[in-house]
This record gives structure tokens, sequence and C-alpha cells, in this order.
């Protein structure tokens, strides 16, 4: 493969050997990638042999990461348990956890069919089309939640247990190690929530960052999943913490936006929180204790998350576009957090 076209982060005259045995591509001087627009954690590239053939890669982000962060071997087992089962993902290929390959663990899995809408510019749905959409957003949820875990193979993929608490600690631990300025508000939320961390109810296996965008969609039937995607924060724990994600991304109308995400959720036909609240009660069947708590802490782990993300913008460690207004959303999260900390 000398000479192939190599977007940043992927060396493809490194990787060309083991990714034409991977994929079983024919040819594989015409395997090419391209960075994928979207990613603001890890770094995606579609995989290309010329042939109409697609695949997609995955690996961790460019410069220093947070310990446990970005772990490819745990997206790429909870893809492969998940597949074939009544929670939608892209089949997953192929492992490398030879980091001399390209620089960094990666893996490789199929290019699921569908559309994301990742901005209010994305939404051409009817309110009806919305409200399905929403509808099965929430009910995919509850499914991934009521999935026997142990049974898929995932019985060691987390600790259950003090799963909670450990992650307040956990988020607090990452936001020093991610500070590049002073950020009061954030620093009062997670002190209340520190002295509030609730006991765990259940066990589930979690996304971590389940939300729209997160999601592939029929373009035919915005109402039908196609695939969930994104899955680098996975484990078993609460799945209040999911749903508390979900509730957090989910904007309402006359609010101050987080960011575009937070937008989306608010346009007409989309369901309001109380219905979605009602909607995983009826999927689920489950009392819903402590959410407020699960709420205020999505705000505090995803002000933590994208603060780590603008420390490695400014320090020229991103790739792609869409960074320079990162520094405005860790600060809306931290007063939001505040409104619904218990």
């Amino acid at each position: 493969m000398a000479g192939a076209t190599s977007p940043e982060g992927l060396d493809l005259d490194r990787a060309g050997a083991w990714l034409a045995g991977a994929l079983d591509v024919e040819h594989p001087d015409r395997l090419t990638a391209e960075l994928l627009s979207g990613g603001k954690s890890n770094v995606t590239y579609v995989l290309r042999d010329g042939s109409g053939r697609e695949w997609i890669l995955r690996r961790p982000p460019l410069g220093d990461r947070l310990p446990t962060a970005h772990s490819m071997p745990r997206e790429y087992k909870v893809l492969r348990a998940l597949d074939g089962s009544d929670v939608p993902v892209p089949r997953a290929i192929a492992l490398c956890e030879d980091e001399d390959v390209i620089g960094a663990p990666f893996y490789v899995m199929d290019r699921a069919p569908g559309r994301v809408i990742r901005e209010v510019a994305d939404v051409d749905l009817t309110p009806e089309q919305a409200r399905a959409c929403s509808l099965t957003l929430v009910q995919t949820l509850g499914r991934l939640h009521a999935a026997p875990y142990a049974k898929l193979g995932l019985e060691g993929f987390g600790r259950p247990d003090g799963y909670v608490e450990r992650q307040v600690a956990r988020w607090h631990d990452q936001l020093q190690r991610s500070r590049v300025r002073a950020l009061p508000a954030l620093d009062e939320l997670g002190r209340r929530l520190s002295a509030n961390v609730p006991a765990s109810a259940r066990a589930s296996i979690l996304h971590g960052d389940y939300r729209i965008d997160n999601v592939l969609l029929d373009p035919a039937d915005p109402g039908r999943i196609t695939a969930v995607l994104d899955w680098e924060m996975a484990t078993l724990g609460d799945p209040l913490a999911d749903l508390g994600m979900l509730l957090m991304y989910w904007g309402q109308p006359g609010e101050t936006f987080a960011s575009g995400v937070h937008a989306i959720m608010a346009e007409p036909g989309f369901l309001r929180r109380d219905e979605v609240i009602a909607a995983y009660r009826e999927q689920t069947g489950w009392a819903l204790d402590d959410l407020d708590f699960h709420i205020a802490f999505a705000h505090f782990k995803l002000a933590v998350i994208v603060e780590g993300i603008h420390a490695r913008h400014l320090a020229g460690q991103t790739l792609g576009e869409g960074f320079d207004g990162i520094g405005e959303i860790a600060p809306v999260l931290a007063t939001r957090g505040l409104e619904v900390a218990p």
C-alpha cells in the first residue's frame, strides 16, 4: 500500500496489511480512508476498497488520554455481545490491540445504514415523525437496560455494586486532570453530588452517552433505529444513569441550550421530558427514585467530558471541525445541573 493517502491519525501504509487481512480486501492497494466529521472524542474514519464496500474504523483521540477512557476493547466487546439482540448495533469485525500498527488500539465494524440528526438544521421531520423518533429512542434504551447481560457474556463487563459512588469520584478526578481554567459552578455541582450519592436499585448494560445523535435512523422511517453508535463509555451500572443522560440532552422550548443536540429535542413534535420519563417507566415498569440526582450528575459528567475536549483543542490535539465553541459548553451545563441537583 505504498503511497496510500492517509488522514491524520491513521497511516494506511502501516495498517494496510492488517486491514487487508481483517476485511478480506481483494485489492488492498485500493483501500482508502476518510476522517468522518461529528466525533468529539474517539476518532472515526470510513474505509473504502473501491468496489462500493465500506467500513468504519474507530481509534482513541490523539494526544494525552484520560485513564480508563477511550477503550477500544470495551467498545468492541459490547458490540459483539449485542449483535443479534433486540438492540440494533453495527456488526463488529475485528479488533487490533497492537499499538504498533497505527499508534493506538482500534477496531473495525460494518458501516450501518441510516441517517444521523446532529443539529436543528437536520430536523426535517413532521411532528408525528418527531414523536415516533422520540418514542423509539426511549423504548430502545429500555430494551438495552432489560437485556440479560450475563447471558450475553457481559457479566464481568463492569462492577454494578457501588457504581454511582465510583462514577462521582471518577469524574471529580477527571475534572482535575482536564482542568485548564476556574469553573466555580461546576465545582459546586460536584460538591453537592458528592454529598447526596444514592444507592443503586438495579444493574443493567449502560451505553454511557445515549442521545439522538448517537443513533442511526431509518431514512424512510424515523421511528426506527437501525443502529446505536458510540459505545466507548459502556459498562454495567444503574440504568438511571443512562436515563439521566438522555434527559440532560433533552432540551425544552425556552431553555438556554448547552449544545445543538439539546436544541434538537425542543423542536415541534419531540416528547417533553415528563413524557420521556412516563414512556421509560411504561417500557420498563421500574420505579424512578433519585432520577433528579442522575440528571444533575449527567450535567456534571458531560461538562467534564467537554472540558477534556476543550483542553485537547487548546493543545492542538483534535481532528476535524466544530471545536471552536467547545469551551462555552461547560459553564452552561454546570448552571443547569445546579438547578436540578438534590
